[in-house]
């Protein structure tokens, strides 16, 4: 019987505009309302579900790829990268502009026009649909954040967009190098979203099944990209959609179909409407 439902939202639970709509409100209500838990486990700095429209739905969160686990009433757990990492890289890539994220915010290691600059790589479609969202979540960030400031503070996970193939070659060869700091686990190529190596969506998850006294194998887990595949792998219940990465349906044990057609809250609807069957026999 599965009592706990986490999914990914862009590309995955998330309509095609990556935005939440009615389908995918009534969904999760009827969800919740059966007592199973519905957890958003996503890359963004999630934490409440009311972040991002989900309003009052009794949800968790795993959000920043597991560095955050909150429950209904906060933030439960953090995984913060360790101090020694930002030492390394902030000093030997002064050209990039990272993006250190904490529960107080984000801080930028660059300027709002470095920062912008790391998009240049994306698809020319993707860059007009986001470039209004971008303008607006930049307002929010702190630029040019000295590292002393960084070092003072919690940082739970480093972003950032590198549109000069020779430097992003360079930071992902620092990457490997510092396997023991660091783990780098975008959602897409073209991204950088790094965490302490122990800091995966799976784990976080099954911190949080734990603590909310649900066993693996009670857990049903949704994702479609490259963060999400720890998840999909470690747990029996895992599903890729069909618009995921080729990478992702390797790791999910079954495909369902497109985020644009709500294949995720659809499941998520019919497994516990299925299992209530089941018991009413």
């Amino acid at each position: 019987m599965i009592k706990l439902f986490a999914s990914d939202l862009d590309g995955t639970l998330l309509n095609a505009f990556h935005k939440v709509d009615r389908t995918i409100v009534s969904a999760i209500r009827e969800v919740t309302d059966a007592g199973a838990h519905v957890v958003l486990a996503t890359g963004r700095t999630l934490l409440s579900g009311s972040d991002l429209g989900f309003g009052d739905l009794p949800v968790e969160v795993c959000g920043a790829n597991g560095a955050i686990v909150a429950d209904r009433t906060g933030v439960l757990k953090t995984f913060p990268v360790r101090p020694e990492l930002l030492e390394l890289l902030i000093p030997t890539f002064p050209g990039i502009c990272f993006d250190c994220i904490a529960l107080e915010g984000t801080f930028a290691t660059g300027t709002a026009e470095m920062r912008m600059a790391g998009f240049a790589s994306d698809p020319w479609w993707r860059q007009i649909a986001m470039r209004g969202m971008r303008q607006v979540f930049q307002q929010s960030i702190s630029f040019e954040t000295p590292l002393s400031d960084l070092l003072d503070r919690e940082v739970l996970k480093v972003n950032c967009r590198v549109a000069d193939a020779g430097l992003a070659a360079e930071l992902k060869a620092f990457l490997t190098e510092h396997a023991d700091l660091v783990v780098n686990a975008p959602f897409s190529p073209v991204m950088f979203e790094m965490t302490d190596p122990a800091v995966n969506k799976g784990a976080s998850i099954a911190w949080l099944a734990r603590h909310l006294g649900v066993r693996e194998d009670e857990v049903a887990v949704y994702g479609d990209g490259g963060n999400d595949i720890a998840m999909l792998e470690r747990f029996e219940h895992s599903y890729a959609t069909s618009n995921g990465s080729a990478a992702s349906k390797r790791a999910a044990r079954h495909t369902i179909g497109r985020c644009a057609f709500h294949a995720v809250p659809r499941h998520m609807v019919a497994t516990v409407r299925k299992q209530r069957r089941r018991n009413s026999l």
